[in-house]
């Protein structure tokens, strides 16, 4: 996996001040997306390219295109359980897949027509989307929101053998950062915006 990175100031002077946006590095097959865990489940992880050992596939896990959303969740991997980042390379198709299923974890009335119609819909999904502040790299919440999507079910057994290409432990890219937080040399992996071509899907997600 190449990560590709650039300035944080250079990006953010290009990136929208609001609105829902999928930021991400992402090309025509595959999409990074980011999750922090303890060291147990994140080297075996980074080690047999696919989740296994300790991780939990009865619990419902958190995947976050947007890097700095995942900075500020990890306290940049300083937090208890949160010290491995790993960037994940996700099949696009995947993605969308996921996407396409996913349901808001709290009742909006533009997406769903009654409460009990959402009730129903989440009951049913395997996928929960949230759409969150996100964050500027000292964790001061920003106007833009950023995305993050949970796997439960079906889908996280998918997602942690079948529809991963492969996975990097970039915890030591992180920490140097971390480092830089403040400066003109802070890098961040590089990130654009999305394309969600579908209207519909668009319409739903709130894009």
């Amino acid at each position: 996996m190449n990560l590709f990175t650039e300035s944080y100031e250079s990006q953010n002077a290009r990136w929208p001040r609001s609105g829902r946006v999928i930021l991400a590095q992402f090309d025509a097959d595959s999409i990074i997306v980011y999750q922090a865990y303890r060291p147990a489940i994140g080297r075996f992880a980074a080690t047999h390219g696919f989740f296994g050992g300790e991780f939990k596939l009865d619990r419902m896990t958190w995947i976050k295109p947007n890097f700095l959303w995942m900075m500020y969740r990890s306290g940049w991997g300083t937090k208890p359980g949160q010290e491995i980042i790993l960037a994940i390379q996700l099949r696009c198709p995947a993605f969308d897949e996921l996407l396409g299923s996913a349901v808001h974890s709290s009742f909006n009335p533009a997406v769903y027509a009654t409460e009990s119609d959402w009730k129903q819909q989440v009951a049913n999904s395997d996928v929960r989307l949230q759409w969150d502040p996100d964050h500027d790299p000292n964790g001061k919440p920003l106007e833009r929101r950023a995305i993050q999507l949970g796997l439960r079910g079906n889908a996280i057994a998918r997602y942690a053998r079948e529809w991963i290409v492969s996975i990097k432990d970039i915890s030591d890219f992180v920490a140097e950062q971390r480092g830089n937080i403040g400066s003109n040399a802070l890098v961040t992996p590089r990130e654009e915006i999305y394309p969600i071509s579908d209207p519909v899907l668009s319409k739903r997600l709130g894009d």
